[in-house]
Order: structure tokens, then sequence, then C-alpha cells
């Protein structure tokens, strides 16, 4: 095995070089060799396109009569893809480049283009400052300024990678979080405390109920049942001291401005006997121990004279008074006990 892969030849000791025949070979001859296009090209017979790196089996040959600074130059043939129609090119080493020669057209020789017309106006330059001073002064100003825009326009470009560059989503994502958890931990603690306020001023509210509860027994209540009997109006001082003129309004002995009778004093915190549910609407049958000491005994007449007038002014001054007993439960209440002391006597 490797004996198939040896690179040293054997040569015998009486090999002698010279005596090896030189082939005559053409100048013009060809070679196939394997390449790639080197440009985008559209072949005129079919109109296929050939893009750029297109692999060929293509033959080699070397351009007479065309040398560039001793180099030589060579052209390849190539077949179309399509139709099989012969296209040729050739090196450019002036501008190390290729230049189609036949059977396609070349495309996008627009950078070709752009950097011809550079190296012209280049050379144009290079022509007028030769002859005018004052245009190399003036062209050196135009660079001058040039030169100064690109380099704030780089550093600005600078910046913005930098900007660009420095930025920490994980930092900004983060950020972000805190802030929101901040957010939320307020709005928890304005909640918090309004429910504070809330339950305190409840409990106020509460406490204020509880303490007006506590003082409204201590404070006496008027009793709407107190005076619904006919006769607890007699139990009173100022209205039982008035009870002989409502009763005997026509009496002689009965003046015709009574005045007041000297009553008892009532206290106010003496408890008074229980009365029975018929006690409140009509009253105790038997009054003559309560009023024996307020009605007086009837009497007789004395001589009529200055009593008559008496009398009748104390008839004219009460007219309204015996209208209103006579209405009312204590007329009927003072007739039944005149009817009673009437009898017994």
């Amino acid at each position: 095995m490797s004996e198939r892969k040896v690179l040293n030849k054997y040569y015998p000791p009486d090999f002698d070089p010279a005596k090896i025949p030189k082939l005559k070979l053409p100048k013009d001859r060809q070679y196939v060799v394997r390449l790639m296009a080197p440009f985008n090209m559209r072949c005129k017979t079919c109109g296929e396109y050939i893009y750029k790196g297109k692999k060929f089996n293509a033959r080699k040959e070397t351009v007479q009569n065309e040398v560039y600074l001793g180099l030589p130059i060579f052209r390849f043939y190539i077949k179309c893809t399509r139709c099989l129609a012969e296209i040729t090119f050739k090196t450019d080493p002036e501008n190390t480049d290729y230049t189609m020669e036949h059977g396609a057209t070349r495309n996008f020789q627009a950078e070709k283009l752009l950097e011809e017309e550079e190296k012209r106006m280049q050379k144009e330059r290079e022509e007028e400052e030769l002859n005018n001073p004052m245009k190399v002064l003036e062209n050196r100003t135009k660079d001058s300024k040039l030169e100064m825009e690109v380099l704030e326009n780089l550093q600005e470009l600078k910046e913005l990678n930098q900007r660009q560059a420095n930025v920490d989503f994980e930092a900004m994502l983060k950020q972000y979080k805190e802030l929101e958890e901040e957010q939320r931990r307020k709005e928890q603690e304005e909640d918090e405390q309004e429910m504070k306020a809330m339950l305190e001023q409840a409990q106020n509210r509460r406490l204020l109920l509880d303490s007006d509860s506590d003082e409204e027994p201590a404070k006496p209540r008027p009793n709407p049942t107190a005076q619904t009997k006919p006769t607890d109006i007699l139990q009173e001082g100022h209205n039982s001291c008035l009870l002989p003129v409502l009763l005997y309004p026509h009496s002689p002995h009965i003046p015709s401005e009574p005045q007041p009778l000297p009553c008892a004093p009532q206290d106010p915190q003496s408890k008074r006997p229980r009365t029975e549910s018929w006690e409140r609407s009509v009253g105790k049958l038997s009054t003559k121990a309560q009023l024996a000491g307020l009605v007086a005994p009837r009497r007789q007449k004395p001589d009529p004279g200055p009593d008559n007038g008496m009398e009748t002014r104390g008839t004219g001054s009460l007219p309204a008074a015996a209208a209103a007993a006579a209405t009312s439960s204590l007329g009927l209440l003072g007739a039944y006990s005149d009817s009673e002391d009437s009898a017994s006597d």
C-alpha cells in the first residue's frame, strides 16, 4: 500500500535529462479548467441569467499580442446553461477585474462605473491644481471642512452605538417590576388606612350610641298615662283648691272672685297607689273620704241684700266655668257626689 503513494521516483545512475525529447506545442493551445463566473451576466441568445459564482468547465487560452506590464492576458470559453451558446471573457490585470468579450452582457456595473468616474474627477482636479495655486487652497479648505463633518458624524454614530450597547434589558425589566411592586404596596397601604378610618368611625358612632342609651334612663320621662283618670286632677294642689268653684258655681257662700285655698304641697317623689284598669277610666265609686275636706256643706240663705249682688256678680263672672263643668266628666262626678251627700243628710 505504501508503494502506491510514493512521491519520489527512482532515477538510475545513467539517467540523462538532455536525452528526453521536447514536445513542440502551439502557443495558442487551450486547457480545460474548472472555474466560477466572475460576475453576473445575461446570455444574448436566450436571455438566461447567469449569476456570479456559477461553476463551469471552461477552456483557457493565452491571448496573443496582449500583455500588461509583462503579465499575460487569458481568455475563457464557457457555454450557456440553457441554450449552450458560447460566451467568452478575459482577464483585466490593469483594473484587477474581468472584461466581457462575447456572447453575453454584464449586469450591475454601477460600482465599476462609479470608480471610473472618481478616477476621472481626481485626474482633472490634479491637473487644475497644477496651474492654479488658489484652487489648491480652496480645495484644502473644503477637504478640512468635509473631514470635520465626517468626524462629527462618526462621533455621533459611536455615541449611538455605545448607548445601544449599554442598554441592559434585564435591568430595565427588573426596574419595571420594582416600580409595579412599589405601586401595588402603596395601593395596599391606602386601602388599609381607609379600612382603619372606617372602622374607627363606626366604633366612635357605636360608643356615642351606647353613651346616649346609658344617659337616657337617668332622665325622667313624662308618662302619658299618668293623668288618664278623671279623679287625678283632684290629687294636684292647684286643681283641687278650685274644686268647690267648679262643683257649686251658684253657691252664695263662694265669692265672685274665688281665692285659692291653702293646700298641702304634693311630694313629686311620693309613690301613688296602684290603680286598677277600671278605675283609670271611671274612677272610684266612693270619693267621700277624699272630698270631705274640700266640699263645704250647704247653709241656709241669709237676707237677700248685698248677697244678691254678690250672687249676681258671682254668677255673671263664672258662666264659662259653669258651662265647662256641666259638659265635662267632672260635672257629672260632682252631681253624683251631691246627690249622695243630700241622701245621707
